[in-house]
């Protein structure tokens, strides 16, 4: 089943509201309503690259706790 727009502008505001204890963000649809798919597809990828690279920054945070025990 292919996403409709609407359902990718969705997407990016949750991918954007996934941290607890963070002022909600929200995303005006006629910002985004002019891009392709393509291109709403490239932002939640980017989005879902930087969440990757942040939990990875914060598992080799914690790895560093390791070393105390």
């Amino acid at each position: 089943m292919e996403s409709t727009k609407q359902q990718l502008i969705d997407d990016i505001q949750n991918l954007l509201n996934r941290y607890e204890g963070l002022s909600p963000t929200t995303i005006n649809p006629a910002l985004l309503e002019f891009m392709d798919r393509d291109t709403l597809l490239s932002i939640i990828g980017s989005l879902l690259k930087q969440q990757e690279n942040t939990n990875q920054d914060n598992l080799e945070w914690l790895e560093q706790f390791k070393h105390y025990q």
